[in-house]
């Protein structure tokens, strides 16, 4: 391809980056960005500053610039910058893409904030181990969706990396993961004065190893954290797709575990679920104990809601609890923040906690049930939508209306109910599970980079 083509191709690139950023997004970053050269499969793009280039390749853009370029360029061309050095005239620098290290949420180097990073801490009594106060094992309340959880957490609190070494707990967000961690750390503590106990998210690492990298001082972020006999890190989750923030904690990681130090981590998946994990790292995860904590049961919430309101104090009936712990099925913060609405009601408006009050406050708690969903009211629905007939869609036309609808049928399908992908391909004309998947991801790389797509799930999802 001749430059001349693929400076071409570059405009037709920031059409498609027009159509999914802000007027005021596209004018301070993209009007600028120049077309320079493509070579040996390697696109150089020219921005003016190293500000544009770090906006560029922050988490908030560099994914649509790669999809856009691969989806116009092709699946292998490679990424490049050109920044002009100003203090000498007629020469510029060339940076590949995705070379600078992690920033989280999107957030420039330049800008992130600044962590608490007690790199210097040179004995236990003075190393803040940043765990949350009240979260201990005597107020977590055990049930059938957390046992083995807890059983296990109670056995490395007592002899930690000693027995389950590393640790992975998951489960949906509000199942109690971050409670029973600290629960691990300050039992730790207790038993295990001598010890140097930790807690960090994997967020705010991510921002410590920023901040290292921007003061030239990785290799003392290393060395601390390879001081700690208990380390804990939440939402693993977050390190998906920050290679070098991954390939720190891949250092760390190896120094604890040959040292015999405890590491324990949380996510709201299990690691084999996470997308964009480095192998290395997904195989490390795996090494030791996963246990799995469930949204509590109907048993535990009524258990939870119990031991709160004595805590408490409050005078609570049975009923109401029971009422309570029957409809309200979602997290423990759901159950933890009804609790909290109806003391403040009864203080504000000076009346008792009854039957009433909490028929009041209930439905700002309570799940709506979903409407069952079937691969066939989506293809009519969907038909309806586009103005086709329903039987095209199983049909093997090749049309692109009729392809779109059907990708289109076959996603929110996925979405919407729990039919297995070959099911669904049977349902619409007998295609095989390899196509089913095809179009989903199709369509998901078109959701990244097309708006006229996303207008249309989002019309055809406001149906259902």
């Amino acid at each position: 391809m001749n430059n001349q083509k693929a400076k071409q191709l570059w405009e037709t690139c920031r059409q498609f980056i027009r159509q999914n950023v802000s007027q005021e997004q596209y004018d301070a970053l993209f009007a600028f960005t120049q077309f320079s050269e493509l070579a040996d499969g390697k696109l150089v793009l020219t921005v003016p500053s190293q500000f544009i280039f770090d906006e560029l390749e922050s988490d908030a853009y560099a994914s649509l610039i790669s999809k856009t370029i691969r989806r116009v360029y092709g699946p292998d061309t490679r990424l490049a910058y050109r920044i002009p050095v100003v203090a000498r005239p007629r020469t510029e620098v060339t940076i590949a893409a995705t070379a600078k290290p992690d920033v989280p949420n999107g957030t420039p180097a330049s800008k992130a904030n600044t962590a608490p990073t007690p790199l210097t801490a040179p004995a236990v009594q003075d190393l803040d181990s940043q765990l949350h106060n009240g979260y201990f094992f005597d107020n977590y309340y055990e049930g059938d969706s957390n046992r083995l959880a807890r059983t296990v957490a109670e056995a490395i609190a007592r002899q930690p990396a000693k027995t389950f070494n590393p640790l992975f707990l998951y489960g949906p967000s509000g199942c109690g993961k971050t409670h029973l961690v600290n629960a691990i750390g300050w039992r730790t503590k207790e038993l295990h004065p001598n010890m140097r106990v930790l807690y960090i998210s994997a967020h705010l690492f991510t921002v410590q190893y920023t901040d290292a990298v921007q003061q030239n001082k990785t290799n003392q972020l290393i060395a601390f954290y390879q001081t700690i006999d208990l380390l804990i890190i939440d939402d693993c989750q977050e390190f998906a797709g920050k290679v070098s923030t991954q390939n720190t904690f891949f250092h760390i990681f190896n120094h604890l575990h040959l040292n015999n130090k405890q590491i324990i981590l949380t996510a709201d998946r299990p690691p084999i679920r996470i997308e964009r994990l480095e192998e290395r790292l997904l195989t490390r995860f795996k090494w030791g104990m996963q246990a799995e904590i469930q949204a509590p049961d109907k048993a535990l919430r009524h258990r939870i809601l119990q031991g709160k309101a004595e805590r408490e104090g409050l005078n609570i009936s049975p009923d109401i609890i029971a009422y309570i712990a029957e409809n309200v099925q979602g997290s423990i913060r759901d159950l933890e923040g009804m609790l909290l609405s109806l003391i403040t009601h009864s203080v504000v408006y000076n009346c008792d906690i009854d039957m009433n009050l909490v028929a009041r406050i209930l439905p700002n708690y309570t799940v709506q049930t979903r409407q069952k969903h079937t691969v066939e009211n989506i293809r009519t629905k969907v038909a309806e939508y586009f103005h086709l007939r329903e039987d095209v869609i199983n049909s093997p036309s090749r049309k692109q209306e009729i392809v779109y609808a059907r990708q289109m049928t076959i996603y929110l399908a996925k979405q919407l109910t729990d039919t297995s992908g070959t099911q669904i391909g049977r349902t619409l004309g007998n295609r095989n599970h390899a196509t089913v998947i095809h179009s989903v991801k199709h369509l998901q790389n078109l959701l990244d980079t097309d708006a006229k797509v996303r207008q249309d799930l989002d019309a055809l999802k406001a149906l259902f």
